[in-house]
């Protein structure tokens, strides 16, 4: 064992290279770019340059090495290591911010927009699909779907949602239904809900 090994060991900290109580894993120093990343639910994921699966990236991760919660497209460069679910980010060593995508920068790429009609609306969410860009929200039974296209909840920096989750919305009447102009997902700290 070399010496910087032993005076970890001594110290009750694990060797450079292993993680602490855990014998034989390996921490692997990886550079990537965040997929998404959803302060609420408090995680997300970091697609590797090297070609290993989505590295999974806990807010306590961030908070503990100094960082924030980084924006989609955000470079991170980090130390990893292989779970029973997956690769999980171990520590954070640098966050480049420079190829974020910044919500307020972003112009609707949708070829309908709509103006809102209503005010706040609770809504659940039947379906979301990320990588078709869109989905479909219900205010209830008999209501109608509301379409929710990708664009609307990048603008409020929404990475996903999740099949029967509620939120919030104000939409209008487009040539093809009921389309979500904005999206929330609380109102705390915003406008007051309306019917």
């Amino acid at each position: 064992m070399a010496a910087r090994d032993e005076n970890a060991a001594v110290a009750g900290q694990a060797p450079q290279g292993q993680v602490a109580g855990e014998v034989g894993v390996n921490i692997i120093r990886v550079d990537g770019l965040v997929k998404w990343f959803d302060v609420g639910r408090g995680y997300g994921f970091i697609i590797p340059d090297n070609g290993l699966p989505d590295i999974l990236l806990h807010l306590s991760c961030l908070k503990r090495d100094g960082f924030e919660a980084p924006l989609e497209g955000t470079r991170i460069a980090c130390e990893v290591v292989a779970r029973q679910k997956g690769y999980q980010c171990l520590r954070v060593l640098s966050v480049d911010q420079s190829t974020a995508i910044h919500p307020v920068e972003r112009r609707a790429k949708t070829h309908n927009e709509v103006v809102p009609s209503t005010g706040w609306v609770r809504a659940r969410v039947k379906w979301f699909n990320r990588a078709r860009g869109f989905g479909f929200v219900t205010e209830g039974d008999g209501q109608g779907d509301i379409f929710v296209h990708m664009e609307v909840m990048r603008r409020t920096a929404i990475a996903e949602l999740i099949p029967d989750q509620w939120i919030y919305v104000r939409y209008g009447d487009s040539n093809k239904g009921k389309m979500a102009a904005e999206v929330r997902l609380t109102l705390e700290g915003g406008p007051p809900l309306t019917n």
